[in-house]
């Protein structure tokens, strides 16, 4: 893999970008469609018991639960949600969620229903009774927030007195009692030059994965003065860069920051980042439900697209303007020039907060398009029935078992591509991947459900170290 320093380099902006296995230039069309709500982000309160100082909803412990939907309305609405898709991942979060006295009710009705279930915490409250709970409702996950390792910055950024120490010892117990969870840093100027070691310390800790978000300018934020379009390049070379150091062990990814695969395409074509839809999704396969019922394309989006207290969940998904204009507008400004933008395509949400147009430029890109090179797009990140890369590679050493392997084309029955199309396009291919490596060790030459259900029977229950948590245990393939 190439170092840090010849990813995106100042001379790599001005020369067409290279083509990688797993993407191609095409001409600007792109196909759009189907529409699912894979992901769905439910703040479920704005009470908290921290107050941090970049809180897209500016939680606190000033905020009352007058004003939060019911558990009936929530139960109602999670109906609405399975209805619609029956196997989303559910992020409930806050605030802070473990306020909630119903937290395992909803969790608990929502992992009955076919939901993956995550909870999105600061970690504070987490202690052995609670995470147990979780574990009993059904909770696949949690992931927590430590934005340093440094007491002195992580309590003033979350603003709260021995909160890094507290929140430490709570991924210790979710280590101990093997729930997965994830480390989730927002990266500033005043903690840039510790992300290495934030992912090293989270790599011991067993987290599966270590998410850096860049900040957004709303809420509590609205005015936080962010890093420079150039420090956001440096972080993101560096996140690919740790990418490939700890691939197999953690995933590492970057959030509200697309623009990371820019730098994976220009360095590091091996990377899975490829294998995942990575474009913003909000609108698209990403929702939000504010604690009042209203939905927005995204926590950090407070577009309003619809209200759950007078609409369905489907009718707004389906229907409302916002999100159509989402999934089929085109982008303006730089992002609509730029030959990354199927790939890319820009923080929606910041450009919102940066102009009030959620298809303008996101600015904190530091990426000059020409508007002159070939547009670049993923493939699809299924590809039913080719030889695997290995068996591929192997083949062309010459041995006779391998070469074997290359030319076995699996068969994939309609049942089955229907089943595998119902999967969140951004693991798509690694569960596909998964099926066909298990078909051909086994000599199979078709994949139909039978097999599918085998591979869920059959493989080990935990994924964590190779898969994202929620392809862990109970993870659906």
């Amino acid at each position: 893999m190439s170092s840090a320093a010849d990813l995106g380099s100042s001379s790599s902006a001005t020369l067409a970008p290279p083509t990688p296995e797993g993407l191609e230039t095409v001409s600007p069309s792109r196909e759009r469609g189907p529409y699912t709500p894979h992901i769905v982000a439910w703040n479920l309160t704005k009470r908290c018991n921290l107050a941090c100082a970049h809180c897209y909803i500016s939680a606190g412990s000033w905020h009352v639960a007058d004003n939060e939907l019911s558990t009936d309305q929530c139960l109602r609405i999670l109906d609405e949600i399975l209805d619609l898709n029956p196997h989303p991942m559910l992020i409930l979060t806050g605030g802070e969620p473990l306020l909630r006295d119903d937290l395992e009710v909803l969790a608990e009705r929502a992992s009955a229903g076919g939901a993956t279930v995550v909870v999105g915490t600061n970690g504070t409250r987490l202690t052995e009774e609670r995470i147990d709970s979780l574990l009993a409702a059904g909770v696949k996950g949690v992931a927590v927030s430590i934005d340093s390792l440094r007491s002195e910055y992580h309590d003033r950024f979350r603003h709260g007195g021995g909160a890094l120490t507290d929140t430490m010892a709570a991924v210790e117990r979710c280590a101990a009692r093997k729930l997965d969870f994830v480390i989730q840093t927002t990266v500033t100027s005043g903690n840039r030059h510790e992300i290495a070691d934030l992912a090293r310390w989270s790599a011991e800790a067993g987290a599966v994965s270590f998410n850096v978000y860049f900040v957004v300018p709303t809420g509590r934020a609205e005015h936080m003065p962010g890093m420079s379009p150039e420090e956001n390049d440096e972080v993101l070379r560096e996140l690919v860069e740790l990418e490939g150091t700890y691939r197999g062990r953690m995933m590492i990814r970057s959030k509200c920051q697309p623009q990371i695969m820019r730098h994976v395409v220009q360095g590091d074509p091996d990377s899975p980042l490829l294998n995942y839809e990575t474009r913003c999704p909000c609108g698209v396969h990403y929702v939000r439900i504010t604690p009042e019922g209203k939905v927005t394309p995204c926590p950090y989006m407070p577009v309003v697209a619809g209200d759950l207290l007078t609409q369905s969940f489907r009718e707004i998904w389906e229907s409302s303007p916002v999100f159509t204009q989402l999934r089929s507008g085109e982008l303006s400004g730089r992002c609509g020039l730029c030959e990354y933008r199927e790939v890319c395509g820009g923080c929606r949400a910041r450009a919102y907060a940066d102009s009030g147009d959620f298809m303008g430029p996101d600015d904190s890109c530091a990426y000059e398009p020409s508007g002159e090179t070939p547009l670049i797009v993923s493939r699809r990140p299924v590809s039913y029935g080719q030889s695997s890369p290995v068996a591929r590679s192997a083949a062309g050493r010459g041995t006779a078992s391998t070469e074997q392997a290359a030319t076995v084309v699996l068969e994939w029955s309609p049942e089955a591509l229907a089943r595998i199309d119902g999967v969140p396009s951004f693991v798509r291919g690694v569960v596909m991947g998964r099926v066909e490596k298990f078909a051909r060790d086994r000599g199979y030459e078709h994949i139909d459900v039978g097999v599918m259900e085998e591979v869920r029977r059959t493989l080990p229950v935990d994924f964590s170290k190779k898969l994202p948590f929620f392809l862990g245990r109970g993870g659906r393939a």
